[in-house]
């Protein structure tokens, strides 16, 4: 998978994760939240996580 160093990533789970380097192989990424207001970066997550 060709890295995009744009987005750098260190879940390895993911299908996505560039393998041999800490990026994602992703051209863009969904970015999602928990809560109604996310107010902080736990109330976040990838939302184009796929498990491997």
């Amino acid at each position: 998978m060709k890295a995009n160093n744009s987005i750098g990533c260190t879940v390895t789970e993911c299908k996505f994760h560039a393998k041999d380097e800490s990026y994602c192989s992703l051209e863009k990424i969904q970015v999602t939240k928990h809560e109604t207001t996310a107010k902080t970066k736990q109330c976040t997550d990838c939302g184009s996580f796929e498990a491997q």
